[in-house]
């Protein structure tokens, strides 16, 4: 039977997108991981649930928000879980969260960054388009 961690319910809510972990050319001289690469693994994880739901192509247009709540380290294991906010006309909003486990890998994470990004179906000249119906 598999251990249930306290974050565990609200992982089940969202999706995983995302699973990686990140090498020392990531990680400032301290072994923290710098917040830019964090930032890009949030947009992709972002943009691949977008661009499931868009059926095509997606852009970012917006970093709604993001706080980074505790650090990542080199050679932790970090999941990303997105779930969609709302939808518009040619817009998707997704929020993203960020989940660490530390080495030695144990059952527990820790939730390391929250993050709402809105992104925009485009057409093949990358022009704005319609949601197809969801």
């Amino acid at each position: 039977m598999p251990i249930l961690t306290k974050h565990d319910k609200e992982v089940k809510e969202k999706e995983l997108v995302l699973r990686i972990m990140p090498m020392p050319s990531d990680s400032n001289i301290n072994g923290h991981i710098f917040g830019g690469w964090i930032m890009s693994q949030i947009d992709i994880a972002g943009s691949i649930l977008a661009a499931k739901i868009a059926a095509g192509k997606v852009a970012t247009i917006a970093v709604n928000s993001i706080q980074f709540k505790d650090p990542i380290l080199v050679g932790d294991l970090i999941s990303l879980y997105a779930s969609i906010v709302r939808t518009g006309n040619t817009s998707i909003t997704v929020s993203i969260d960020v989940y660490s486990q530390k080495r030695p890998f144990q059952n527990d994470s820790v939730k390391a960054v929250e993050a709402k990004l809105t992104y925009v179906a485009i057409d093949k000249q990358g022009n704005s388009r319609p949601l197809t119906s969801l």
